[in-house]
């Protein structure tokens, strides 16, 4: 039976991020008064473009050697794979539970998607990583850090060590996390993050590609289209590193602009600031599902994080197994009618960013069961900044009292 008690709602707006701040609005004004929006066009030999600057200050923030701005996180991801050394049909291991562009990215440059179970915490399954890594002798994992959950990365490099497994990181809901110290992006060869609008500094689109490996980051430049102006990239190896490989490299143009990175650095100087307020709304909305049997709900289950880590959480997710799929239905229904805007994962038909592996009909794939288990009663939502503490302790609350309206 059914029973509702509407008195909760919330009114705020699910897609509306905060504003650009004033120095960012003050920096883009400046570029287009100039007109230099392309990367290499620079008024004097000894100007730094926007894109240089940046490229400086996130490297030096992510505490790498290199780093290369360009087009969007995706485009990131398939550069790195591409500088990395990807073979055509080449195997590639990423987690079951990601984002299509993902997989996409691996598909791009020619390789074949290899999906890894994930757990209930929402992290890629060590154990059958393990096993699928045996069974197929793959030479590379792309971790996606999927919503900003972190796995033990010290369990998963000592693993990937032992079977001399290469390791790229999809970073793109991770910047500013860190595990025991370290920062998410560096546990690699190579890192890739995204500042599209809903990431944690934004830019509209945008990729960003960190690593420390001056071979791969020389082909990185060249395949972003330096037009061998390679020279001008700061955060870049010096150029005896291009000579070999400056000819045999493609340009497969994908660059950031300068409007972009002027936008995004200012952003960059609050990235903490702003984890710090991400995390206070996530822990307000988490406490408001895990009160208590008194006024929480037992059936409402969070993904628990590792104690080492350090998470930057734009986005909740949460799981209720026990809902037949009528209650499901209505929970997700009853939820919009009060202003919720919640996602679902286990959807046959892929709506929105929800997509999950088995739609993904352009690769073959194993079965996952226990993915499939974990996606069945799958939420999520988001945490955009303009939401306030009070906003999200409020919204955790309408869905503890639709949750527990059915019975």
């Amino acid at each position: 039976m059914i029973t509702v008690d509407s008195t909760l709602r919330f009114e705020g707006n699910f897609t509306q991020q905060e504003a650009i701040p004033q120095e960012a609005i003050d920096a883009a004004v400046t570029v287009l008064q100039h007109g230099r929006l392309h990367r290499y066009n620079i008024a004097t030999p000894t100007e730094l473009s926007e894109t240089a600057l940046l490229e400086i200050e996130f490297a030096r923030y992510q505490q790498q050697q290199y780093c290369l701005a360009c087009a969007s996180g995706g485009y990131a991801l398939q550069l790195a794979m591409r500088a990395w050394g990807i073979k055509p049909g080449e195997p590639v291991l990423t987690n079951g539970f990601t984002l299509s562009p993902v997989p996409g990215a691996i598909q791009a440059v020619g390789g074949t998607p290899i999906l890894i179970e994930t757990t209930d915490d929402l992290v890629i399954d060590l154990t059958h990583l393990q096993t699928v890594i045996e069974r197929t002798g793959a030479r590379l994992l792309l971790l996606s850090h999927m919503r900003g959950h972190l796995v033990d990365m010290d369990a998963l490099c000592q693993l990937l060590e032992q079977h001399n497994v290469a390791l790229i990181e999809d970073c793109a809901h991770t910047m500013g996390a860190s595990f025991n110290g370290k920062k998410s992006g560096s546990h690699g060869s190579v890192a890739c993050f995204s500042t599209q609008t809903y990431k944690h500094i934004n830019s509209g689109e945008g990729g960003l590609l960190t690593c420390n490996d001056e071979q791969v980051m020389a082909r990185a430049v060249v395949l972003s289209g330096s037009y061998m102006l390679y020279e001008r990239h700061e955060a870049a190896p010096a150029s005896r590193v291009f000579s070999s490989i400056r000819l045999d490299t493609p340009n497969c143009s994908g660059r950031m602009d300068n409007l972009r990175a002027a936008i995004l650095r200012p952003q960059l100087q609050n990235l903490d600031n702003n984890a710090h307020r991400w995390n206070e709304r996530y822990d307000a909305f988490a406490n408001a599902l895990n009160e208590g049997t008194e006024s929480g709900s037992e059936a409402i289950l969070l993904p628990q994080r590792h104690r080492h880590a350090y998470e930057v959480p734009s986005s909740i997710q949460f799981r209720i197994p026990r809902f037949t799929d009528p209650q499901n239905q209505y929970f997700l229904t009853e939820c919009a009618d009060r202003g919720v805007d919640l996602k679902w994962f286990g959807a046959a038909d892929p709506k929105a960013y929800t997509s999950r592996y088995d739609s993904w009909q352009y690769m073959e794939h194993a079965p996952l069961p226990r993915t499939d288990h974990v996606l069945e009663r799958l939420y999520d939502c988001r945490l955009p900044l303009t939401f306030s503490v009070q906003d999200c302790a409020l919204i955790g609350s309408v869905i503890v009292q639709v949750e527990k309206s059915i019975a």
